[in-house]
């Protein structure tokens, strides 16, 4: 069966035809001008949910690293700090050992009083040291000095560990507590701070401290040790860091893979549909009749 073709159906279709070509030409403008395959979620629904992921993953990536950040600045100084207070007590056990030389005296031996008296103090300013306005040895109590500078003591009992979020699931301690370090009792039932006070007093008295040396050196392996661990933290948290940076590459790549136009190809394309335009509009031209206003010119 035959069907009859008019001139309005000739139109109506070159029309329609010419709209979609003048469309697709549009789409790819879009693509040039904006570098993205898609400006509207609606016009690829795959590729905007899969945007919206990548871009989430980056975000929370960020987060981590930027707390991973933090964590490294707590660690280095904490470091720094043990490497300090490391340094002070031993020098307190060189003099200790050189108090046990015969020849000394009373003023010497006040000498050396004097000038451990002077360590113990920068001692406690090494545990008040802080960062950013926080005590980084108080324990969860960052706003107040663990070491009593008044009465020249160690005065927070506060434990805890601060923990940051350095990955999906991942906690790391942040601080390392000072009750491990400048609260730790020896076998003589001091802490460091009290056996330096008791070094003080002795030396003051014209008594030799070369007695102490056993507790000093439990006091130096115990800083050492929190060292030890404090390095081992360190050490993890830079692995950590590593795969965070190889991992927001990564997630960067996939974004771009899954929104960015390939600009090559959609050169080529458009000029294709350029060309297609082209043709279309030459047969649209031979379709229209010739109207009575074409004879009148």
């Amino acid at each position: 069966m035959a069907i009859r073709v008019t001139q309005n159906m000739l139109n109506s279709n070159m029309l329609r035809n010419l709209h979609k070509s003048m469309y697709s030409m549009d789409t790819m403008q879009q693509q040039l001008s904006s570098g993205k395959k898609i400006s509207r979620p609606s016009e690829d629904p795959v590729v905007a949910t899969r945007g919206m992921f990548y871009r989430s993953s980056l975000m929370e990536n960020e987060q981590y690293q930027r707390n991973i950040t933090e964590v490294q600045s707590w660690l280095e100084l904490s470091d720094k700090a043990l490497d300090e207070a490391g340094s002070i007590l031993h020098r307190v056990r060189e003099l200790a050992v050189n108090s046990g030389n015969s020849a000394l005296g009373p003023d010497s031996l006040q000498a050396m009083s004097k000038e451990i008296a002077q360590l113990k103090e920068h001692l406690g300013s090494v545990a008040n040291q802080t960062l950013g306005g926080k005590f980084i040895f108080g324990g969860s109590d960052i706003m107040t000095p663990p070491y009593d500078v008044d009465q020249g003591k160690y005065a927070s009992n506060n434990n805890s560990e601060m923990m940051l979020e350095v990955g999906t699931g991942i906690l790391v301690p942040i601080n390392v507590t000072g009750q491990s370090v400048f609260n730790h009792t020896g076998t003589d039932g001091k802490n460091v701070f009290e056996l330096l006070d008791k070094i003080v007093a002795d030396l003051k008295d014209g008594k030799p401290v070369n007695n102490e040396l056993g507790n000093l050196d439990e006091q130096i392996d115990n800083l050492l040790a929190v060292r030890s661990t404090l390095g081992a933290r360190t050490n993890r948290v830079e692995l950590i860091s590593d795969r965070m940076e190889r991992e927001e590459i990564t997630v960067a790549e996939g974004m771009s893979k899954n929104e960015d136009a390939d600009i090559a190809e959609v050169i080529t394309n458009l000029k294709t549909q350029e060309n297609v335009h082209r043709a279309a509009l030459g047969a649209g031209a031979r379709i229209i009749q010739p109207s009575l206003l074409d004879f009148l010119r």
